[in-house]
């Protein structure tokens, strides 16, 4: 048997009945109601994100978020999570109790740029925050990397205010390429991967954590390479502007009990 669900197929080895299906489609109204407070809560979380992305941008010069994505959980899987911890089929259970329907995963270039945003995003007042696993500092046993923080954001509609969970993950780029490869690997072998294969995963993870290493020290290197140079031309800047005004204004006891020097040196720092 299979039932058609909001547009998708969903097979009766998923563990669902006729009884089950009907039930649903028949509150398919309900379900799109529903389902737009998490697509606009995604809305309100990833227009923060970008906020913080471009006042980091304009500090120093950098983006701490290479991408963004986002997903909200298909009708399917939502109710074979529900089954699976024994729940009720309804929407206010499956609104007080699955918290990642919505979900948004951010790619950092940095470890230090993932603990940043997820320091902003707990300073903000109206965000609640249900959730924090840190598997950057405590990997999983199989060496997943990331900061999970699943939170209660406010999303304004005409009438009313509603506040939505949202899961969010962050990770660098380095922890997203392990994360999919591994993931790619444990579909095929429908998580029974064979032993020497998990334990290469568990040296990949590894090798990814001293590479997120490397590259922040060497990021870290490159900007005070930057600010000495930046340094030094100050250094030169003042000088020549210096030497500019004794010319003009010569090389006397007036030039240098004048503002004049100290105002060359407020406009070349």
């Amino acid at each position: 048997m299979s039932e058609n669900l909001f547009g998708l197929t969903v097979a009766a080895d998923k563990g669902l009945d006729d009884l089950q299906c009907q039930r649903l489609l028949s509150e398919n109204r309900r379900y799109q109601e529903v389902m737009l407070q998490y697509r606009c809560a995604l809305k309100a979380l990833e227009s923060r994100l970008e906020i913080l992305n471009e006042e980091f941008s304009l500090q120093h010069d950098r983006n701490p978020i290479e991408s963004m994505k986002s997903r909200l959980k298909s009708p399917s899987s939502i109710m074979n999570k529900m089954q699976k911890r024994g729940l009720s089929l309804d929407f206010p259970t499956m609104q007080a109790n699955i918290m990642d329907i919505a979900g948004v995963r951010v790619i950092c270039s940095f470890e230090e740029d993932v603990f940043f945003l997820a320091k902003c995003l707990k300073k903000q007042s109206d965000i609640e925050i249900i959730t924090e696993k840190d598997y950057i500092s405590h990997p999983k046993q199989n060496g997943y990397r990331s900061l999970h923080l699943t939170i209660r954001l406010p999303v304004f509609f005409a009438e009313k205010e509603i506040h939505v969970p949202v899961e969010i993950q962050l990770r660098t780029i380095a922890m997203d390429f392990w994360a999919s490869l591994e993931h790619k690997i444990y579909y095929k072998f429908e998580g029974n991967a064979p032993e020497y294969i998990s334990k290469d995963l568990q040296e990949c993870a590894k090798m990814v954590s001293e590479l997120d290493d490397k590259m922040l020290s060497l990021n870290e290197a490159i900007q005070e390479c930057i600010a000495q140079q930046d340094k030094d031309q100050i250094q030169v800047n003042e000088e020549l502007m210096n030497d500019v005004c004794r010319d003009v204004l010569g090389n006397n006891k007036e030039y240098k009990d004048s503002k004049v020097q100290e105002k060359v040196t407020e406009i070349v720092t």
